[in-house]
């Protein structure tokens, strides 16, 4: 099958994993008031899972329509790779054929009010993972496995919280100068962009939601460089380079 037929329809299956996300979201938020736990609400967007359940749907397919047998591909379960700092990690898509470790995807998400704690953690969480990953590699914790595809995926909040123009700490030394006065929105585009640029990653793909349009299936890809449909590509040919 050809790489276009492959990546068909990707925007409108993207859609349906955005919607997926945001009505999970909303089930689950609705499902603690129900239960007299409103409080933790807004907390059911950082830890529901299922939430990225679209997103984990969308790249099996493509891992499958490329020709891997999904016997191939693990998810929820048998997640966990050797680390090189800590003995395992648990990562939210793998593909391990034959003794031999092939992808290795992380998604996340994060929705507001809350930004400024929720970056740091999600920065120093993604370079963790992958500095993990590819010093464990290279002490041949995945046996005779060559360089697999280590992906990223994030999708933030597009909303006024988000969009602000956040002020920088100064005391002792300057910033670099794309932070300053970046917003959130921005922030997360410049650590994609950046995990991909020192290699920490193969490829990362960013994309935000409104949380209204979010349910219709409706997002923005702040970054070209950063869209779904390259991630996709990446994902495909590095596949089909290992046949």
């Amino acid at each position: 099958m050809k790489q276009d037929d492959i990546l068909r329809d990707l925007r409108e299956r993207s859609g349906r994993a955005v919607a997926h996300y945001w009505k999970t979201r909303a089930g689950q938020r609705d499902k603690q008031k129900l239960t007299g736990k409103a409080d933790q609400g807004l907390r059911s967007a950082v830890t529901g899972g299922a939430q990225m359940d679209g997103f984990i749907d969308l790249f099996t397919e493509l891992i499958t329509d490329s020709g891997i047998p999904e016997l191939y591909v693990f998810r929820k379960k048998a997640v966990e790779l050797p680390g090189f700092f800590r003995p395992t990690k648990e990562w939210d898509l793998l593909v391990v054929r034959e003794d031999t470790l092939l992808v290795a995807i992380e998604a996340k998400s994060q929705v507001g009010p809350s930004f400024g704690n929720n970056f740091n953690n999600r920065t120093e969480e993604a370079l963790g993972s992958a500095l993990d990953l590819w010093t464990a590699y290279r002490e041949r914790a995945y046996l005779t496995s060559p360089q697999p595809f280590v992906g990223y995926f994030f999708m933030l909040e597009d909303c006024e919280a988000s969009n602000r123009s956040v002020r920088v700490q100064e005391p002792h030394f300057k910033v670099f100068p794309e932070f300053v006065g970046a917003s959130y929105l921005r922030r997360y585009e410049l650590l994609c962009r950046k995990l991909v640029l020192e290699r920490h990653y193969t490829a990362a793909a960013f994309i935000s939601a409104t949380a209204d349009g979010g349910i219709q299936g409706r997002f923005s890809t702040p970054a070209e460089d950063l869209s779904l449909e390259r991630f996709a590509r990446v994902l495909v040919a590095h596949l089909r380079a290992l046949g």
